[in-house]
């Protein structure tokens, strides 16, 4: 067995969500369930087929984001991993949906952050054994990081005022 990691090619503005999923309809369910959460969602998915054709299927409604989707899930090459990139909203946004499709196992990771995938190579193909998921924290928060991260979640609208 071969393990590395696999960085996850987008610009700071997208958001991910890996995850793991078992069947084809994976591609038009993750659509629809994205698609209903908000008319502005702009969004790519991507997923690896683990039989048959072993075809990356490809969804969205921007054309910039499914490529991206799709360059992830190549370089990721696991079966049965799907890759959404999303703008205009924010996975907490959607995570709810996504993990209600019925063909997603799990969800690695949902995040604006610099992502590394750690897959495992093996005679049979490749898997996901986790990620990495932005940097090792620095230190703890004190009173005004705290005061800061409030004031942040009552100005995105996540907290009432």
């Amino acid at each position: 067995m071969n393990i590395e990691t696999v960085a996850v090619e987008k610009p700071d503005d997208v958001n991910l969500i890996l995850g793991q999923a078992h069947f084809i309809k994976t591609v038009e369910d993750l659509h629809e369930a994205l698609a209903g959460t908000s008319m502005h969602l702009k969004f790519g998915v991507a997923f690896c087929e683990s039989s048959g054709p072993r075809l990356v299927r490809r969804s969205g409604n921007d054309p910039e984001l499914v490529d991206m989707a799709v360059r992830a899930a190549q370089t990721i090459g696991a079966g049965h991993c799907f890759a959404v990139m999303l703008r205009h909203g924010f996975p907490v946004n959607v995570l709810n949906q996504v993990k209600a499709v019925p063909e997603v196992c799990r969800v690695y990771c949902a995040t604006a952050n610099p992502v590394e995938v750690i897959v495992a190579t093996t005679a049979q193909g490749r898997g996901i054994l986790g990620v990495v998921d932005g940097g090792t924290p620095l230190g703890v928060e004190g009173e005004a990081e705290a005061r800061d991260r409030v004031g942040l979640l009552r100005k995105l609208g996540y907290k009432l005022g």
